[in-house]
């Protein structure tokens, strides 16, 4: 392709409202164009990534017999509603009637409709089967943000496997864990497998796999020394211990004159440490009222709350909380209630503690936490923090990094066939529930990532992989004939050779044309002037540095297509 003819608006400065370097570089490297929030175009540059992407996925997961399908975008809200996910994931969703006021929904993933294709299976014997598309899923995110990062329209592959039995899933989940692996390797990406939640898609068991990035909105705990990982979501460690100093008595209440924080109480020194604190926050558990109480100092993971009780969990507005315990947040405590409380492991067995009394601007001093709180359920809710210590080595301590999620694969089990009866006959002839897994890339993500992970302050370095071309001939003087003529020569010398080319043809500065070729990051630069010509060369420039050399013309296909092979 000639430059001259190709649409690729490249910009001299960052988008004012871009702050990651992925969002920042394909913008102005003329990838893609924001058209909404979160909603973006892949101009010809971009495409030409994507697309190598997608085959990338698509070879992978073929390799592990996996069989395209494409199947819609609009789905009916009856699918939806009979597997529970119409109202579980609401706010995200986006609902729609047609004509006929029929309720549809815009696909924010595809479980519903593949368990709906898989009800035509039969028996036993047509399984096992691994089912994949690439398509277009809108989620409606209340705050998009970094460029392909955070989207609420986007392509991702989803694949799904299906099996008589739980051994099967195994099997076929193991088999996209090694495809991710060389997916993810392929794209450039140093990808970590991560313990995670399956959130509102359900199932037994499910890994995250992740890159290190600042940019990156997700969470990870590490271990250096065993190799345990895993999500804050889902993240478990070893808290440091407390020894608390004595009490006689029950709680003695004290006053708090505007106290409603836990830094506010630490601020009154004396017995109100942090860690010295009960933490009580008000939440419904489907229904119910429920407190959850943890260490001063530790925050809630909310998420763990979620993936271990039944029905949809969020947090009591003021209103509530006034009127079921009669003081306002801030001035909180289990001590004595009649509501179900919930309590983070790392109070089991603290003594002389302080705690909200349930009465505005008033604390409780010495509380026992096994004599004074109606505990009904112990359940790890907190999140780890830098340095504790790994339950899963006795010398490891976890460290935290911000990744961008790339990849998650899912456990999926009974729940999506069972609700949309995809059913097959067993060995014995009887109705077996199909078992499940889901597994899913964002292409556009992908891209970011690698965006995320490779570039300079010149602009993007695209491994050869997935860059949008192998090589760029710039032209110095494109109004010189004999320039021209020996860049002409070139290009179709190198499309011949099946090395995929881009002729930088614009009546434009030198300066300018090396600056389009740094920030658009094609992994090599053949650099074609008078001079050069007048000694029968071109210089050969690698984007990522390692390579700068002069060879004869007659010489670079060859030498391009060593380094590409």
């Amino acid at each position: 392709m000639r430059w001259s003819r190709t649409f690729i608006p490249t910009l001299r400065d960052d988008p004012a409202d871009a702050v990651a370097a992925s969002h920042r570089l394909l913008i102005r490297g003329g990838f893609i164009r924001q058209l909404m929030a979160g909603s973006y175009s892949m101009l010809p540059l971009g495409m030409r990534v994507a697309t190598k992407v997608s085959d990338i996925i698509r070879e992978e997961m073929n390799a592990i017999g996996g069989q395209e399908f494409l199947a819609p975008v609009v789905h009916p809200a009856e699918l939806w509603k009979k597997t529970g996910r119409w109202d579980d994931v609401e706010g995200i969703m986006v609902k729609l009637e047609d004509r006929r006021g029929a309720d549809l929904v815009l696909a924010l993933t595809h479980e519903e409709v593949f368990a709906h294709l898989a009800s035509e299976l039969n028996s036993y014997r047509e399984l096992p089967q691994l089912w994949y598309h690439l398509q277009t899923k809108f989620r409606d995110e209340a705050r998009p943000k970094s460029g392909l990062l955070r989207v609420r329209e986007f392509i991702m592959k989803d694949s799904y496997s299906l099996d008589i039995g739980p051994d099967g899933l195994d099997v076929q989940f193991e088999a996209h864990r090694g495809a991710y692996d060389r997916i993810f390797a392929r794209l450039g990406l140093d990808s970590i497998q991560v313990e995670a939640s399956s959130g509102n898609m359900g199932g037994s068991d499910s890994v995250e796999f992740v890159v290190r990035s600042d940019t990156g909105e997700d969470r990870v705990a590490l271990c250096g020394n065993c190799g345990y990982a895993a999500n804050l979501e889902r993240a478990v460690s070893e808290p440091d211990q407390v020894r608390d100093e004595p009490w006689e008595g029950p709680p003695l209440p004290f006053p708090t004159p505007g106290v409603r924080t836990i830094a506010a109480l630490t601020a009154m020194g004396r017995f109100a440490a942090a860690r010295r604190q009960i933490k009580t926050l008000a939440y419904y558990v489907g229904d119910e009222f429920t407190l959850l109480v943890l260490r001063g100092d530790h925050d809630l993971e909310v998420q763990k709350v979620v993936d271990s009780v039944a029905g949809v969990v969020r947090p009591a507005t003021e209103g509530e909380i006034v009127k079921r315990l009669g003081a306002h947040p801030g001035s909180l405590g289990a001590v004595g209630v009649e509501y179900p409380v919930i309590a983070d492991p790392a109070l089991r067995g603290r003594s002389n503690m302080v705690t909200g009394a349930n009465e505005d601007d008033v604390h409780l001093r010495g509380v026992d936490v096994a004599r004074d709180l109606p505990v009904a359920r112990w359940l790890d809710m907190r999140s780890v923090r830098e340095g504790e210590a790994c339950l899963s080595c006795p010398s490891g301590s976890l460290s935290l990094s911000r990744v961008i999620e790339v990849g998650h694969i899912f456990k999926l089990g009974r729940r999506y066939s069972e609700a949309l009866g995809a059913t097959v006959l067993d060995e014995s002839g009887r109705p077996a529930p199909i078992v499940m897994g889901s597994y899913g890339i964002g292409v556009g993500r992908s891209m970011a990532a690698v965006v995320e992970v490779s570039h300079d302050g010149r602009g993007i370095i695209w491994p050869l992989a997935v860059a949008p071309f192998t090589v760029v001939i710039t032209l110095l003087r494109p109004d010189n004939p004999v320039v021209a003529e020996a860049g002409e020569t070139l290009y179709r010398d190198l499309d011949s050779a099946g090395i995929e080319v881009l002729l930088d043809d614009r009546n434009e500065r030198p300066g300018v044309k090396f600056a389009d070729a740094e920030l658009v990051g094609i992994p090599y630069r053949l650099t074609i002037g008078p001079r050069g010509i007048e000694a029968g060369e071109a210089e050969l420039a690698a984007r990522d540095g390692s390579l700068t050399e002069s060879l004869p013309l007659d010489q670079v296909v060859e030498r391009l297509a060593a380094l590409v092979s």
